[in-house]
């Protein structure tokens, strides 16, 4: 895999993110907001040239990613194995909401307690099994790729820590990633780096930072 690069790529804002609602596996749409953001984010991505484009099968990735298909005639694939943390009894719900319904579990999720997320929902460290399986597959025995992944905010993050081998526990040491904001790693012979974090924001605010993007 030497010489391949992966463009982990955060879908763009939705309704659910400006009130800071707990999107997990639901399927909510960019608003225009975040459909202008892709379009402009999409520009940058393309003359970087990708070579595959892969994304989560929820709408607000696929429309992420379609942005970037169209311009530079790549087709992409959608995978379940993509998809933002499943949220349980949470989703749905307002950070606040759940901070007032439940409020030890919650708090310590976002601490970075590797807890099922909503009491039924997934541990952080199931996300980035089938995510980083899912984008590893993409890459077998290919090298010099750009693979550019659609996804969310907390799948990210997880991808991001598990590639970088940090220890669980200090995955919240990475900034979250703002709406249709990306961020690279590149591969040496022993090790992925992290060659850029949050890139193509303006900046803007990392909305969603009780709904499975980010945490402390």
């Amino acid at each position: 895999m030497v010489g391949n690069r992966i463009v982990i790529w955060r879908h763009g804002q939705t309704d659910w993110n400006k009130i800071n609602r707990f999107q997990g596996h639901s399927d909510i749409p960019l608003n225009e907001v975040g459909k202008v953001q892709v379009t402009r984010a999409a520009q940058v991505l393309a003359g970087m040239n990708p070579t595959q484009i892969i994304s989560s099968d929820l709408g607000r990735a696929k429309e992420t990613a379609q942005s970037l298909a169209d311009l530079t005639g790549l087709g992409f694939s959608s995978h379940e194995s993509l998809r933002e943390t499943n949220g349980g009894l949470w989703e749905g719900k307002t950070g606040s909401q759940n901070r007032a319904e439940d409020f030890h579990n919650f708090i310590r999720w976002i601490d970075g307690d590797d807890s099922p997320a909503g009491t039924t929902g997934e541990r952080r460290s199931e996300v980035a099994s089938r995510a980083v399986g899912e984008i590893l597959k993409a890459l077998e025995g290919k090298t010099e790729q750009l693979l550019v992944v659609a996804t969310h905010g907390g799948t990210a993050r997880c991808v991001l820590g598990e590639l970088l081998q940090l220890p669980l526990s200090h995955w919240g040491v990475l900034g979250g990633l703002s709406n249709a904001s990306w961020s690279v790693l590149q591969r040496n012979p022993r090790q992925w780096n992290l060659v850029e974090h949050n890139a193509g924001s303006i900046p803007e605010p990392v909305y969603g930072e009780e709904s499975g993007a980010t945490f402390v």
